[in-house]
């Protein structure tokens, strides 16, 4: 379940967690969690409502590196970690662009929270649907549990052994996991002799893998510009047994046991689309504290107050005429690849256009982040004022491989018809 968190020294935070409290006598998990109240309000909607209460916490949250037990509690209650999970589990299994417009709600209101909410989802809702149907509900059968994990990279070892995997390595950037029940990691799979396992028509095997939070070391080294209160720690694990049935293949098509066309699209573009909406939240908040601000304020540098400057009155057109292109598009093209998943006849065509709506919203909500920050003056340094901790945030989350230039430069290879490695889609 979602772990209210307070501030706790890195050797406090490395002990294991509390025994589950949804677990049953005979070691079961998936007891339904009773205390969410009905949910009658659409996701965009309750996210919007969240804001008072973000908005009260975020200043605190950025404090701590951790969101406040309140603003978990108020999560759950609006059920915020189960808008991808599969119907087939309890989850809201939502349509994409619904879902995009849930994140940026997060995003305007606190980017940290919304950073984490799309995090988990995602990953989340793709493993449980990799792995048989018992094992995901007794992971997330309740609506209090989240998942937080870190990047891929090369350095682990997950050797195959019977009924499941030895695992060793360690990972970064776990957002949220401070308030989880798991973690996961990714891995190559080698076999015991050490060469690489291969699996589904030749391919080596790689996967994910979800255990307890309580069997990682929790390395607290998430000390950084922005987006703190996702409290990103590291993580490590040593020779972990999982079993198979927590080791998924998560975007092998073998192995995807729901089929609706959330799963079909896979996770690395459901990320695209939660974390390019987390920017424009921010953004949208920032240009909106920058109207506010031209409203009433002369600047020192020029002659005329702001509302009367042509120069800020065509900035303040051009930067929504932007925030709100961007977000067309990014709509636009998550609206064109779920529908034609849900058709079954998703191309590659529909995986690219999202590619580059998701990366070049995030550049274009970056580029008018900054140009707001700036064009507040002296104000936005300011902890008081609306501007310095969201102006931290998007340049934090503009570092984000899923803003990286190269995407952008792949879709104008595939555009032209070059030779063309074809990644993160």
């Amino acid at each position: 379940m979602l772990q209210p968190c307070s501030p706790r020294s890195s050797e406090q935070r490395a002990q294991p967690d509390a025994p589950l409290e949804y677990r049953d006598s005979s070691g079961q998990y998936g007891i339904m969690d009773t205390r969410v109240l009905p949910i009658t309000a659409a996701a965009p909607e309750r996210a919007r409502a969240l804001q008072p209460l973000l908005d009260a916490h975020g200043a605190e949250m950025d404090r701590r590196r951790e969101v406040t037990p309140e603003v978990v509690e108020a999560l759950v209650q609006a059920d915020m970690l189960r808008l991808l999970l599969p119907r087939s589990l309890g989850g809201q299994e939502m349509q994409l662009v619904e879902y995009a417009r849930t994140i940026e709600a997060l995003g305007y209101a606190d980017a940290s929270v919304a950073w984490f909410i799309n995090q988990s989802n995602v990953s989340s809702a793709t493993s449980a649907a990799a792995m048989p149907h018992e094992t995901a509900l007794s992971v997330w059968g309740a609506p209090n549990v989240g998942l937080a994990w870190g990047a891929r990279h090369n350095r682990s070892k997950a050797i195959r052994v019977d009924g499941g995997y030895r695992l060793t390595g360690t990972w970064s950037f776990a957002s949220g996991g401070r308030h989880t029940t798991w973690l996961g990691a990714h891995s190559a799979i080698q076999n015991p002799d050490g060469t690489p396992h291969i699996r589904h028509g030749g391919r080596a095997d790689d996967r994910s893998f979800v255990f307890l939070r309580s069997e990682a070391r929790i390395i607290d080294d998430w000390q950084v510009l922005g987006l703190r209160a996702t409290g990103s720690d590291s993580y490590s694990v040593e020779d972990l047994f999982v079993p198979d049935e927590r080791a998924p293949a998560r975007d092998a098509v073998e192995e995807r046991r729901e089929k609706g066309p959330l799963y079909i699209l896979g996770s690395t573009l459901l990320y695209a689309t939660g974390f390019s909406s987390v920017t424009l939240g921010i953004a949208r908040r920032l240009f909106e504290a920058y109207v506010e601000l031209a409203r009433g304020k002369h600047s020192r540098a020029s002659p005329s107050a702001m509302a009367v400057n042509n120069a800020v009155q065509r900035e303040v057109g051009q930067f929504e005429a932007r925030l709100s292109a961007a977000r067309a598009f990014i709509h636009e093209a998550a609206l064109e690849a779920y529908d034609a998943a849900a058709a079954g006849r998703l191309t590659l065509d529909h995986r690219i256009r999202l590619r580059l709506a998701t990366t070049h919203g995030m550049n274009e909500a970056t580029d008018v982040s900054v140009t707001c920050y700036r064009a507040a003056g002296t104000t936005a340094i300011m902890n008081s004022a609306p501007f310095e901790r969201r102006f931290r945030d998007a340049m934090s989350a503009s570092q984000h491989l899923q803003a990286m230039m190269p995407h952008i430069e792949m879709v104008g290879r595939h555009i032209i018809g070059v030779d063309n490695p074809i990644q993160h889609i």
